[in-house]
């Protein structure tokens, strides 16, 4: 009775190094699973960000800060929607009709053809346990036509 009672002792301790070997992976996927749902959400609001941008650039005049602002959602400069995106991580360039950047939109305001809104140095932090891997989510853009540019057809020009 007692070699019985010693092998039932040993399954006992077995059964909870491979609860704790199961448990540890199951858990690792879990929040890897919960982590990449989370990431596919920040690179739709980043989307969605630059095609905001890029209207609100369109529509406003050329250098005001609004674009950016209105693009991260701010709410008091930093977004309401993605932690630590911030208007600083919107860039706001005025393209020519080739694409090219103009370097001085203000003097060259003819010359716009199109507006471009990008989200740049931005990177997201994961919070996977044992792993705390770093997303650098830069480079998403959109680009659009020139509209009015903040110049309505009679009046003056008003910030947006």
């Amino acid at each position: 009775m007692p070699a019985l009672r010693n092998a039932m002792a040993r399954e006992r301790g077995m059964t909870l190094v491979e609860f704790s070997i199961i448990s540890t992976v199951l858990f690792l996927v879990l929040f890897g699973v919960i982590e990449f749902g989370r990431a596919m959400y920040v690179v739709n609001v980043l989307t969605e960000a630059t095609r905001r941008g890029a209207r609100l650039a369109a529509v406003c005049p050329v250098n005001d800060p609004y674009p950016a602002e209105g693009a991260v959602f701010a709410s008091g400069g930093v977004s309401a929607v993605v932690p630590g995106l911030t208007p600083a991580n919107v860039e706001i360039q005025y393209l020519d009709d080739s694409g090219a950047v103009i370097t001085d939109p203000v003097t060259n305001f003819g010359e716009i053809n199109y507006v471009r809104a990008q989200i740049v140095n931005f990177s997201m932090p994961l919070v996977i346990p044992f792993f705390y891997p770093t997303l650098s989510l830069s480079g998403f853009a959109a680009t659009l036509p020139r509209e009015s540019l903040g110049v309505p057809r009679s009046g003056t020009v008003t910030p947006c």
